[in-house]
């Protein structure tokens, strides 16, 4: 096992609920100091899938089992579809079975799934104990392993229980993005570019200068995305870590993507994808409400496409869109609240007419 890579970077995360490192960087899952100062639980689970488990499983039991923990490794089914109670009752199954305590540590190896199942896991297991994300998709590493949200969803409503349980560290090893089929990659990218528009319009320039770069998988480039997009996201949640305000900007586009998720069936889009759709169509409600230039809708839909994502919505009837978005957990009192663009770099949340969010909705793929 080596040493911590010297052009290893890191962002801290200080929220109320905890403060911890992002680390960012190549090989770092077998690095010594990647797992040093975590507590020596009397029983350290890692939780992956078993898709990622032959990948990387073996590799981060060494590492961990060198570092001085005694190593039980789950590996869960794969995908959205099992992001659900009884995939999660098989966390809890195992960690009973091995005896796992109150000093437990988990270890979520994977992506988004597996880590909002882990976080939500780790925040449930007698009251409550420590895990460490290692994210292995780009989505997981820019977006979903940072900021303490943890969940599962509900047929009716994707997220929709879950907890705030910040994890002790996050440790995004660049070189695990290396294996990620293209569409796992561009529904990472979708995440990414989210952070443009919202917080930090050069971003969104670099983005779209950058973009061969980051779609050839360049190690400099993906390093300055994942880098910067946890500097925006660390910065949000410290500032609102159980969104009551700000951090609901995050959200950009999730109000139609997670529609366009539940209405499909988990699964059928990536989350990423839905995202990248989503995004689309809330930059056109932005415009149709007077905030944003009318160019910025194509501006967008033009990058998102060059990144290999969907930016026209499935079929689905417009009232099914509607009835579903009811139900996101920003509605106040039955009505639907978005994340809208207020100019270059800055976002809101308010409700729009229901008359527009149809028209925006028909405008980009939905029936009736």
């Amino acid at each position: 096992m080596s040493a911590i890579a010297t052009d290893v970077q890191r962002v801290q995360v200080a929220t109320p609920g905890g403060h911890y490192p992002i680390l960012i960087g190549n090989g770092l899952i077998e690095c010594a100091e990647t797992w040093a100062g975590l507590t020596r639980s009397t029983c350290t689970a890692i939780v992956t899938n078993r898709t990622v488990a032959p990948l990387y499983g073996e590799r981060v039991s060494a590492a961990l089992r060198a570092a001085g923990h005694r190593v039980t490794m789950l590996e869960l089914p794969d995908g959205e579809a099992h992001k659900d109670w009884t995939t999660l009752q098989l966390i809890f199954d195992h960690l009973l079975g091995q005896g796992c305590d109150r000093k437990a540590l988990l270890v979520a190896l994977g992506g988004g799934v597996v880590g909002d199942m882990t976080g939500f896991a780790a925040a449930c297991y007698m009251r409550g104990i420590d895990f460490v994300q290692v994210p292995t998709t780009l989505l997981a590493q820019v977006d979903s392993s940072v900021g303490g949200k943890t969940a599962i969803n509900h047929p009716l409503g994707k997220n929709m229980i879950g907890a705030f349980h910040q994890p002790r560290r996050v440790v995004c090893d660049l070189d695990t993005l290396a294996t990620l089929p293209p569409r796992e990659f561009a529904a990472g990218l979708a995440e990414t570019i989210k952070y443009g528009p919202i917080a930090d319009e050069a971003f969104l320039g670099w983005i779209e200068r950058n973009l061969s770069a980051l779609l050839a998988r360049d190690g400099a480039a993906l390093a300055h995305a994942v880098r910067r997009s946890c500097e925006i996201k660390a910065d949000v949640v410290g500032q609102d870590e159980r969104e009551s305000g700000l951090r609901a900007i995050l959200n950009f586009g999730h109000t139609f993507g997670h529609a366009i998720e539940a209405g499909l069936g988990y699964g059928e889009w990536l989350h990423g994808e839905a995202v990248g759709c989503g995004m689309v169509m809330a930059a056109d409600l932005s415009a149709a409400l007077g905030l944003v230039p009318a160019d910025t809708v194509p501006r967008l839909a033009r990058l998102l496409g060059q990144a290999g994502l969907p930016v026209r919505g499935p079929a689905l009837p417009v009232d099914r869109y509607v009835e579903l978005m009811r139900v996101d957990k920003k509605a106040e009192a039955g009505e639907i609240r978005f994340v809208v663009l207020e100019g270059p770099g800055r976002a809101g949340v308010r409700p729009a007419p229901d008359a527009i969010v149809r028209k925006v909705l028909r405008r980009h793929g939905a029936a009736g």
